[in-house]
């Protein structure tokens, strides 16, 4: 029996993989789950973020946080979890490589 939080953390290495698939090859980042943003957020930012990529610095890999309690308050059902961890995961990749997150779906 898996716990939410342990869910959570497999529906983001999924997401992650799926766009690895579609990519053809890794994506070479780290994926970490936090349950909140930082009290502070970019100021691109509006509202409570979902997620947030960091990009790589040096030796450090690019970085793609996954807010877990924002995420989880917008999803309703369990299927919408998936898809909405699925979502923010593509778009911050999009993002970093500069593609349209269509393409990555």
């Amino acid at each position: 029996m898996t716990t939410r939080r342990e869910r959570f953390d497999e529906l983001a290495l999924e997401a992650v993989e799926s766009v690895e698939r579609i990519l053809s090859h890794e994506l070479g980042i780290e994926l970490a789950v936090e349950e909140v943003p930082p009290s502070d957020p970019a100021p691109w930012e509006h509202g409570v973020p979902l997620g947030r990529l960091f990009p790589a610095e040096r030796s450090m890999p690019a970085r793609l946080v996954l807010y877990r309690r924002p995420i989880v308050q917008r999803a309703q059902e369990p299927e919408e979890l998936a898809a909405l961890v699925s979502e923010v995961v593509t778009e911050q990749v999009a993002r970093m490589l500069g593609r349209d997150p269509d393409d990555l779906r």
